[in-house]
């Protein structure tokens, strides 16, 4: 049997990108911003983020009768473990395929193939 992945579903991503922009968050607070854009139940958020809790992406406090959460990893360290997993998943391991890919699709710009550029020379 295959190890559980830790890479974050849709769902999950999108209430860490709430509590990243509000630092930290109650469920009430991620199920309001939720409601902007979707429907969806208050019982869900609440089981959604006690999971990131046990995948360790949040961590809770008590504050006032309510849990507080926090995120326990930035942002750019998630987005970078993501596109790891893709990575080696997808292409095994290697990032090249994933490039040439994009070039391509056409889903890069004329700006991010010069940003591409920029970055491989500061490597170098």
């Amino acid at each position: 049997m295959r190890p559980k992945s830790r890479t974050l579903t849709e769902l999950e991503l999108e209430i860490m990108k709430i509590v990243w922009q509000l630092n930290s968050a109650t469920v009430r607070d991620v199920y309001e911003s939720l409601l902007e854009r979707r429907r969806i139940a208050y019982t869900t958020v609440m089981t959604m983020m006690k999971i990131l809790e046990q995948k360790q992406y949040l961590r809770r406090r008590i504050e006032e009768r309510a849990y507080v959460y926090q995120a326990t990893r930035s942002s750019k360290q998630v987005i970078k473990g993501m596109v790891r997993e893709f990575v080696n998943r997808v292409f095994d391991g290697s990032a090249r395929p994933l490039l040439a890919h994009l070039v391509e699709d056409r889903s890069l710009s004329a700006e991010d193939l010069k940003e591409i550029a920029r970055l491989m020379k500061e490597e170098e």
